[in-house]
């Protein structure tokens, strides 16, 4: 074969060819994930956030808007356990939650989707839960949770990313 080094005669030449087609639906989805930079992701749950690209503390004089992280046997661990969204069979399943608020979380349809980052905080007297999917059909979408005690439900807002629209849901915890 011409061109080849001599050694190397024996092994054929291998490219890939892309269509034109392909090529565009590549660059696409490129550009549209390389131009994807969410800012209401929490530092901390982040992947490969460090001390370095945590944002900085708020004064202590400013107002307490953002949920605060949990202490250590807070009653954020009321949040832990499997929840059941009734109106489709989807299951929230939180399995441990970190002092600094980060929480190891599962989500499944009835596949296991991926979860991008869990967090579960206390704002005031309240335990927020917020959850990101990011897997197919799931690009970024989030669920900003609040916990009931009294009905020992979470309750709050579905964002669906592909469709750009927020939705009313609900969590029953599964006995």
């Amino acid at each position: 074969m011409k061109g080849l080094h001599p050694l190397m005669s024996h092994q054929k030449k291998s490219v890939m060819r892309f269509s034109p087609r392909a090529l565009v639906r590549l660059t696409c989805c490129l550009l549209a994930f390389s131009a994807c930079k969410r800012a209401d992701v929490p530092a901390a749950a982040a992947p490969g956030a460090s001390a370095a690209t945590a944002p900085k503390a708020a004064p202590a004089s400013a107002p307490a808007s953002a949920p605060a992280p949990a202490a250590a046997g807070a009653p954020v661990a009321k949040a832990k356990g499997r929840w059941l969204r009734p109106d489709g069979g989807y299951i929230l399943a939180i399995t441990t939650i970190e002092a600094d608020g980060r929480a190891e979380a599962g989500y499944f349809n009835p596949n296991p989707i991926k979860v991008a980052w869990a967090t579960v905080k206390t704002e005031g007297a309240d335990i927020k839960v917020a959850v990101e999917l990011r897997d197919q059909n799931y690009p970024g979408c989030i669920y900003k949770l609040t916990y009931l005690a009294d009905k020992d439900r979470l309750v709050g807002t579905y964002f669906q990313a592909q469709m750009q629209q927020t939705y009313e849901v609900e969590f029953v915890r599964e006995p």
